[in-house]
């Protein structure tokens, strides 16, 4: 006869088994999933444009972001994260990336918006690289699941310049 331990470890072991095949399924029921975004950012304003005294430009600005992402939920979602970065390049490098805002989306109910807001982070350039530069405004988003792979998006907004003269 086996021994009460022997009967535990048996249990568990199938128990954990059974468990780990059926986040195996959660995950994969995931790439099913064909989501279907859009969003849309205007910029309002250019509030304050000016050269800080390290020499640095700083950029704040007013926008309107309204986007729908519920097609991004599945019974597997635990939340998305959502910000939106500007994105431009310099002599330097070919790619900056600064986020100006963000949010966590818990319920499907959330992943439509329409909101209003100055940048919540700081639009600061390494120098004087952003007089009359054309930028991007990019809203990306990760996907985090109870069980399974993150995967993250985004959509690319093009057409947005900074003014000449600092303001």
């Amino acid at each position: 006869m086996h021994s009460f331990g022997y009967r535990a470890n048996a249990l568990f072991t199938f128990a954990v088994t059974i468990l780990a095949f059926m986040c195996a399924i959660a995950s994969f029921s995931d790439t099913l999933n064909s989501p279907t975004p859009t969003a849309h950012v205007q910029v309002l304003s250019i509030n304050r444009f000016q050269k800080r005294p390290d020499g640095d430009d700083e950029v704040s600005m007013t926008f309107n972001i309204s986007a729908n992402l519920r097609s991004l939920f599945t019974w597997n979602t635990k939340q998305v994260f959502v910000f939106l970065a500007a994105e431009y390049e310099t002599s330097k490098n070919s790619l900056n990336q600064v986020s100006l805002w963000d949010y966590i989306i818990l319920e499907k109910e959330d992943a439509y918006f329409r909101i209003r807001s100055t940048n919540k982070y700081r639009f600061i350039d390494q120098g004087s690289n952003l007089r009359g530069k054309d930028f991007n405004l990019t809203l990306h988003w990760h996907v985090m699941p109870k069980t399974g792979k993150m995967f993250a998006d985004k959509i690319v907004m093009t057409g947005y310049r900074l003014p000449e003269v600092y303001r």
